[in-house]
């Protein structure tokens, strides 16, 4: 009888446990929502409802105006295909660079991978300063006002590389072995074998680099002075500017139905943003944990 009361207790207490973690999962969930919530719904109200009664879970008062506003012209296009461009293509070209470098770090019978996996980790410790890296790629490779300037430095990213060697070591080497014998070379074991097996290292990389590029303002604001080759940060930069500068200059000269939507505009910038990194993330998101902890089981 103790003995099955015993047992009783402990699955109560375990289930209780449970119980417990499934709450605490839930609130830290929803606190994590709310915010997200707040700008997406909040971007659609009026700019009124927003200086009068501030950010609301359901708003009051519904507007488009301020998606109007961003979306005016055609810069916001020609923005999203410069933006979309450099993804892509950064991303697929870093991805290849990366994985090749990182398998070459990783392999055991490479003969200078150590020396090669030393001055990869000196580049992250020391760089050659703003001034020389403006020069490399604005005068040395005549990159200036070119999309190859917003491509070509992040083609390489050492930790990224390194998250790919830890995955890479992982693998049984017996498999290059195995392939050798049957007459596989370098390329073909590395595109044909290790490439269809390395899904979840490639995937969590890959939302690394697109994310960077995506993201990315500092090299066209150092690069690229041609409006029409504006990435999307650069874009919602000026625009918000510009909306600043409207406000302190209009004043109230505006009337209520020309207001400048300041804090609609600044809130539809942030959805236009993140939007296709949202819609991106869950078709890779059953990769992205496995990729990004194997790194963790051996060094």
């Amino acid at each position: 009888m103790n003995l099955n009361r015993v047992k009783e207790d402990r699955s109560l207490w375990e289930r209780s446990f449970v119980y417990g973690i499934y709450v605490f999962v839930g609130v830290f969930a929803l606190l994590c929502f709310i915010p997200f919530w707040l700008v997406v719904v909040n971007s659609f109200a009026t700019e009124s409802s927003i200086k009068l009664h501030g950010m609301q879970l359901i708003p009051k008062d519904f507007s488009l105006y301020a998606y109007q506003y961003t979306m005016a012209g055609k810069q916001i296009a020609s923005s999203y295909a410069v933006t979309v461009s450099v993804t892509l293509i950064g991303t697929c070209l870093a991805i290849l660079i990366t994985s090749m470098y990182a398998y070459v770090l990783a392999h055991q019978k490479v003969k200078y991978r150590n020396y090669l996996s030393f001055m990869t980790y000196f580049t992250m410790v020391f760089g050659a300063g703003l001034v020389g890296f403006y020069i490399l790629v604005a005068n040395t490779l005549g990159l200036k006002d070119s999309l190859w300037a917003l491509i070509l430095p992040y083609l390489l990213n050492p930790f990224f590389a390194f998250i790919m060697v830890s995955f890479f070591r992982t693998l049984p080497y017996e498999i290059n072995e195995a392939a050798t014998i049957d007459g596989a070379n370098d390329l073909t074991i590395f595109f044909r074998i290790i490439i269809p097996i390395s899904k979840p290292v490639i995937a969590t990389v890959s939302l690394f680099y697109a994310l960077q590029y995506w993201n990315d303002f500092y090299l066209a604001l150092l690069f690229i002075d041609n409006h029409n080759l504006h990435p999307l940060q650069i874009m919602i930069r000026q625009i918000i500017s510009n909306v600043n500068i409207n406000s302190y200059v209009g004043g109230s000269q505006t009337t209520y139905s020309q207001a400048i939507p300041t804090y609609g505009v600044q809130l539809a910038t942030v959805c236009l943003t993140i939007g296709p990194i949202i819609f991106l993330y869950p078709f890779i998101q059953r990769f992205f944990v496995k990729g990004i902890t194997i790194g963790a089981l051996k060094g």
